[in-house]
């Protein structure tokens, strides 16, 4: 595999990840009910920082070095995440 055919591969993994997000926070509500897309970018974001903070989690399952730096940043994003959701689904 060439150079440029792997950045593209990665380049195309984060597009899917914004398109899967996009459509997991309910992409199609707005353009249905004909309201603002605030909500659908705010759980975009919300999705990406619990995304963040798995993706600590595991690098703190696989390192050997800074593991509870990693586990501590980890289980932190993931806290905000959680508070996130909470507070747009007015339970806070």
């Amino acid at each position: 595999m060439n150079k440029t055919s792997s950045k593209a591969l990665a380049g195309f993994k984060y597009v899917y990840l914004v398109a899967f997000f996009a459509l997991l926070a309910g992409f199609f509500h707005p353009i249905i009910t004909n309201t603002s897309f605030d909500i659908v970018i705010a759980g975009v974001l919300v999705l990406f920082v619990g995304l963040a903070g798995g993706i600590l989690l595991y690098k703190a399952a696989t390192s050997e070095k800074r593991r509870e730096i990693f586990l501590g940043g980890g289980f932190t994003l993931m806290a905000i995440s959680l508070y996130y959701i909470f507070q747009f689904t007015g339970r806070v």
